[in-house]
């Protein structure tokens, strides 16, 4: 069975660049070593550092359409793109949220990317934003997707660390949503609530579930953004003033 190809010292090679994710699990920073003329495409935000004969390029990526469904799926409507001008050069890459980065060896089959979990990758690379479905969506947990295609380096990160998991062709698992990163397009998925019945979803604590069919396999984040920034509102003050939060006194 076919499993997703994660470069597994972390290094590897595409069309005139090389790569190498440092300071992993936690901050991992991929650092990318562009040949004269050479180009990689990024999310708009994501560039850390750069050489400085590296060349950036922000452009509406698919045009103005394009752009209109990368800014529905939560991504920036821009794409970066770095190209190293008379010479080698360098470029430094993170994701804005602590946690592991992958650098998967796309074959030309159909792969999915959460969203938020894309970070880079090669510059022939078609990418597209699929809506995960409308259910989720009005209820405020819309699940949208990157449908990626082509040959070459995708980099992908993690909010907390990567846990592979690899189903049989017919076997059922499910995941939430607020951990997925990303998945082989051989396997299948629905959305739905996690519990049946909306009293019984809504004292689970759970919300919406992707379920899915294998074969293929899915990349899961440990740690859920959602969940975090959850815990952490009672700690901060409050927009209208009301108590529950900090009081800051500025002085004067």
């Amino acid at each position: 069975m076919s499993s997703i190809n994660i470069d597994q010292d972390s290094r590897g090679q595409g069309r005139g660049y090389s790569y190498e994710v440092l300071h992993q699990p936690s901050f991992s920073l991929a650092v990318l070593q562009l040949q004269a003329e050479q180009s990689i495409q990024a999310e708009a935000g994501a560039m850390v550092s750069m050489s400085a004969n590296v060349e950036l390029q922000s452009q509406m990526k698919g045009g103005l359409f394009g752009a209109i469904k990368r800014a529905a799926g939560g991504e920036s409507a821009f794409i970066s793109t770095f190209t190293a001008r008379g010479g080698p050069g360098e470029v430094t890459l993170a994701p804005g949220a602590p946690g592991d980065v992958a650098g998967i060896e796309l074959s030309g089959r159909p792969f999915f990317v959460q969203s938020s979990s894309y970070l880079a990758g090669d510059a022939s690379l078609t990418v597209d934003t699929k809506w995960g479905g409308a259910k989720s969506f009005f209820s405020g947990e819309g699940l949208f997707v990157l449908m990626v295609q082509g040959q070459g380096l995708l980099l992908v990160s993690s909010f907390g660390a990567i846990h592979r998991k690899r189903l049989q062709a017919g076997e059922r698992y499910i995941v939430d949503t607020g951990h997925l990163v990303a998945w082989e397009g051989t396997t299948q998925y629905t959305l739905r609530k996690a519990a049946s019945g909306f009293f019984r979803s809504m004292m689970s604590g759970e919300g919406i579930v992707a379920e899915f069919t294998g074969p293929g396999e899915i990349l899961i984040q440990t740690r859920n953004l959602a969940a975090l920034a959850g815990l952490l509102r009672p700690f901060f003050p409050s927009q209208g003033g009301g108590s529950g939060g900090f009081n800051f006194n500025l002085g004067g």
